[in-house]
């Protein structure tokens, strides 16, 4: 029987583009894949046509050998590994079934567009660490930042080439950026070495940027820091991270912010904790105290007569405002009562007489020095 024209099995013309055939490629190819069609016996077999037919005519050189000669350019094991009854060998097949895997699938892994071109390949993603005051955090700010960073090369607007030439396609590899060689029953795939991938070469590569579309240099950012940021939050500005090879795509740019340590007060989430010294007798007698907060303003605290040190007391909505709303937090005051030292003979005069008269005023004291003569008598005993 007669094998079929190679254009009727693709349902072009002869006069077909690489593009118009691999589009009807793609077609047949999902028309007819096996898995498809589990209830039609020869699925396969016109499967196999259409690989072997796509096999021949994407292929410049088999494609003019094919109409120049037909199928006899074929015949004797020529075009590279037809087999006695037609069909064409593992090799060829393997290499037409990873066209049919990529040419679906390639928008999701990375590979190649229609077109026969590759996608240029995206910056690299920058990390850049800010470090803010607490006072900052509480009030947000708009901070201009320097990032050194690789950027469209001007001199050739990205393309790598001298006066901002197009690339031509990698002769090498047609411009897919990968080339195969037959081992025994299998196809091996590597990177073009002509092009290292890209499937596009430079003639005459630019001067400033030595073909690479890019230079470094340092950029001048304005950032947003929203207020209540805490260390660790993560600020992402798009399409400014690295730049791409040769015209492609920039990354994004990742800040993380750190908020410094605080002279005063201690973060908790949404809260702050400010430790306030007050004098042995304001925590004995009770009465007013002034106490900072974070916005630069003062509160005032009662603290209660005969407060001990560690006691906290809560100042309402004084604390860190949540990062996506939600309130203001509390700030949390506790006591440290202070010894006084350097003290002078009228003031020992006096504590002597305020610790004479102040026994019963300790229960703690009073009750702990009960037990320890409890305790040494019952030792005695």
């Amino acid at each position: 029987m007669s094998k079929r024209d190679y254009y009727d099995v693709l349902g072009v013309s002869k006069g077909a583009s690489a593009d118009e055939i691999k589009k009807a490629y793609r077609g047949k190819a999902k028309e007819l894949h096996p898995d498809r069609n589990k209830d039609n016996p020869d699925a396969e077999a016109l499967f196999k046509d259409v690989n072997e037919a796509y096999e021949v005519l994407k292929d410049a050189e088999k494609k003019a050998a094919y109409d120049r000669f037909g199928h006899a350019a074929f015949e004797g094991g020529m075009g590279g590994g037809q087999r006695p009854g037609g069909g064409f060998g593992s090799g060829d097949f393997s290499s037409a079934f990873s066209d049919v895997f990529e040419d679906l699938f390639g928008d999701f892994m990375g590979g190649q567009r229609g077109g026969g071109g590759r996608r240029a390949a995206r910056g690299s993603d920058l990390r850049y660490n800010l470090r803010v005051t607490l006072e900052e955090a509480f009030s947000g700010l708009q901070k201009t930042i320097n990032v050194p960073t690789a950027v469209a090369c001007s001199a050739c607007e990205g393309t790598g080439a001298e006066g901002g030439v197009e690339p031509t396609t990698c002769p090498t590899c047609s411009g897919m950026g990968k080339v195969r060689a037959q081992q025994g029953f299998f196809t091996v795939e590597r990177t073009c070495p002509t092009c290292s991938g890209l499937g596009q070469i430079i003639k005459n590569p630019c001067k400033s940027c030595r073909g690479q579309g890019r230079v470094e240099k340092d950029r001048a950012l304005s950032v947003n820091i929203p207020a209540g940021v805490e260390t660790g939050t993560r600020i992402r500005l798009a399409g400014e991270g690295e730049a791409g090879m040769r015209g492609g795509p920039p990354g994004d740019l990742y800040i993380f912010v750190e908020v410094a340590k605080h002279d005063l007060f201690e973060r908790d989430g949404v809260n702050l904790y400010c430790r306030v010294p007050v004098s042995m007798a304001k925590a004995a007698l009770g009465g007013a105290i002034e106490v900072p907060t974070i916005d630069g303003g003062r509160g005032r605290v009662q603290v209660p007569a005969g407060s001990q040190s560690g006691r906290q007391m809560r100042l309402r909505s004084k604390g860190m405002p949540a990062l996506r709303g939600g309130g203001i937090g509390d700030m949390f005051i506790e006591l440290a009562v202070e010894t006084p030292v350097n003290l002078t003979s009228k003031q020992k005069e006096l504590l002597r007489e305020f610790d004479e008269l102040s026994e019963d005023n300790n229960p703690e004291t009073k009750s702990f020095f009960s037990s320890v003569k409890s305790f040494w008598d019952g030792m005695k005993g």
